[in-house]
């Protein structure tokens, strides 16, 4: 019972967001008579909130840093557009229309990223600064206009599903794919268990630590078994998935990692200590920019349009599920996990409150009541730890 304690106050933000995540969807399971996750509904969970947990990845980086970016939402939106333009009036193969997309993100990351880093601009203004000029460069661009349809193919970004070459009724790739799943998750902990146990660190009890095993191969296998009984995996989870270990693994496990984490707990003495500052700042915008792509070309295959309105308030999700999942607002602390974390709970509660029957005045108002919980909570640790 010690050995769990310490755990939990070792890691109190990240369990208790996790925490929460479970106690918000009980919740909303109860009030939605069984609703919320019925295996339709779950698909639909990933499909909504897609683009914002591709966000979040990026935006996850930029806080680290100690910076912000405002203006993801405007990007996502003009580079739908221009891939609109490329693949519906251009009649451009939809690769070249993506590999051109996420350039166009790229080159807008690289711009705030020079004025950010190098004339030392701050984010927040060379931010919102970009995200009035992307929102109305898109809306010269779509000349006030949606442009519609894209072809099949990149419709199925966000709509498709993985193949199957079963009839029983149940996707059997999506079972397959969630006891491979299990297997890599349960050789990676005991490997990384036997790693620690190496070089002397602490690590919980055995008992501790197949009981983590069971729970997380259950939740992974019943997760999977829900999508099987609906229509499989889509598309977009494997890319989330892909994108989520890519980046995990560049955060805790690679130099860049170090250096971004470095830079945001203390730029000056990360600077003295041999970080390039600069250039670390200048690339994690670019990253920001290429995400913002990703994520603005995953929304246009999901409404299957370009519109001028597209990524409203995008920035704000994203902002929000980081900062809820962990990330501090002074820099030097946050997780790609914890920013997954905190997008599903804006996303859980998104979907419960509208199952429900709420209006969008009571949904805009509690989002914003627990993202100011979330920091307070953060705040109240660091200030009961430094004491």
């Amino acid at each position: 019972m010690e050995t769990i304690t310490k755990l939990f106050k070792n890691n109190i933000r990240q369990y208790g967001m996790m925490i929460a995540l479970v106690v918000i969807m009980i919740l909303f399971e109860v009030l939605t008579g069984g609703l919320l996750l019925k295996p339709i509904n779950i698909t639909n969970l990933i499909l909504q909130n897609s683009y914002i947990l591709v966000l979040a990845i990026g935006m996850v980086l930029v806080i680290i840093t100690g910076h912000i970016d405002l203006s993801v939402g405007s990007i996502a939106a003009f580079v739908g557009a221009v891939a609109a333009i490329m693949m519906v009036d251009w009649q451009l193969p939809a690769w070249i229309a993506v590999i051109a997309a996420l350039l166009v993100g790229a080159l807008i990351g690289a711009w705030q990223g020079f004025w950010v880093a190098y004339v030392r601009i701050p984010a927040f203004i060379v931010t919102l600064a970009g995200m009035l000029l992307f929102r109305g460069l898109t809306m010269i661009v779509l000349e006030g206009q949606s442009i519609s349809p894209f072809p099949g193919g990149f419709q199925k970004i966000s709509s498709g599903f993985l193949p199957d070459f079963s009839a029983t009724g149940y996707n059997l790739v999506s079972i397959i794919v969630g006891i491979a799943l299990t297997v890599w998750f349960i050789v990676n902990e005991i490997r990384e268990r036997r790693s620690q146990l190496k070089y002397g660190f602490e690590v919980p009890s055995q008992a501790l630590f197949i009981l983590k095993l069971i729970v997380v191969a259950a939740v992974i296998n019943l997760f999977t078994f829900m999508l099987a009984s609906y229509a499989g995996i889509p598309n977009i989870l494997v890319l989330l998935f892909i994108l989520i270990v890519v980046y995990s693994f560049v955060m805790n496990r690679t130099i860049m990692g170090r250096h971004v984490y470095a830079l945001g707990g203390n730029e000056k003495a990360a600077g003295l200590s041999g970080v390039k500052t600069k250039k670390v700042t200048f690339w994690v915008f670019v990253n920001m920019g290429v995400l913002a792509a990703i994520s603005g070309l995953i929304f246009a295959a999901r409404l299957n349009a370009a519109t001028p309105r597209a990524g409203t308030n995008f920035e704000l999700d994203a902002i929000a599920a980081c900062f809820i999942g962990g990330a501090s607002a002074s820099g030097g602390i946050g997780t790609v996990f914890g920013a997954i974390i905190g997008g599903l709970v804006m996303g859980v509660l998104n979907n419960g409150m509208s199952l429900i029957g709420l209006g969008i005045d009571w949904q805009q108002g509690i989002k914003g009541l627990v993202l100011l919980l979330a920091v307070a909570f953060d705040i109240y640790n660091k200030n009961k730890r430094s004491v």
